[in-house]
């Protein structure tokens, strides 16, 4: 009998060590998985200041000259400064890019108090784009149909980034010179406690970051064009 409680005790004592040889690995796992984790947050947040800061230090030219303007839309006041910069001859057209198709050419002119007449020679609407990449992909052929080489692009400050990289990745030949609106200012760091100002700014960090990761990989994608969306429903019922 004291063999076989010897032998026990002996099988007993092995046990612990062969389960702790095989936690070791899991918490080896978790801690690597909490390092890259904390690392890739510190990378976030790192990005996201250096995002608000170049946002910030944005400023539009003094004295822009090109051969045509884009605006994209989101806001009527982006598209009074793209007017009032049109009858500044900064350049000699402008495109309109991502209007709603429900809203009409007389609508636009009256809200923006502009003539019949620099509308009927000089503004073109587009009413294709559905977001920023099919504003890119819109003005790419604007700027095809024109032959133009230099474009002033009118949006949002912390809208520009995004679309200047849209814009690029759509059209390499074309000089794209940025003209931000700027809504709020966020050199003082007072926007920092503005909920609505932050959350603006975070969706567009997170969409830019996307953009440049796509960029980075080559990832292909929609279009953003509304005749794209319905040329592929129709096929799609067709089928």
């Amino acid at each position: 009998m004291a063999a076989t409680d010897d032998t026990t005790d002996t099988v007993t004592q092995d046990r612990p060590p062969a389960r702790r040889w095989r936690i070791r690995p899991i918490r080896r796992f978790v801690r690597l998985f909490l390092l890259l984790l904390l690392l890739a947050c510190g990378l976030l947040v790192t990005g996201f200041l250096y995002f608000a800061e170049t946002v910030a230090g944005m400023e539009p030219p003094r004295n822009p000259q090109a051969d045509g303007i884009v605006v994209l839309t989101g806001g009527f006041q982006r598209i009074d400064q793209a007017i009032d910069l049109l009858k500044q001859g900064a350049g000699e057209r402008l495109l309109i890019s991502g209007v709603n198709p429900t809203t009409s050419r007389r609508q636009i002119r009256s809200f923006t108090q502009s003539s019949s007449t620099l509308f009927d020679c000089c503004v073109d609407i587009g009413y294709d784009a559905m977001d920023t990449i099919g504003n890119a992909n819109e003005t790419a052929q604007w700027i095809r149909d024109h032959g133009y080489r230099r474009v002033l692009v009118v949006t949002n400050n912390y809208h520009m980034p995004r679309s200047l990289l849209e814009l690029r990745r759509s059209d390499r030949q074309t000089e794209f010179l940025s003209y931000p609106v700027i809504n709020t200012d966020l050199k003082n760091g007072s926007w920092l406690g503005e909920q609505r100002v932050m959350r603006a700014i975070l969706s567009e960090y997170l969409k830019y970051s996307v953009a440049v990761a796509r960029e980075v990989i080559g990832a292909g994608t929609a279009s953003g064009l509304r005749r794209d969306e319905t040329a592929q429903a129709s096929f799609a019922q067709t089928d």
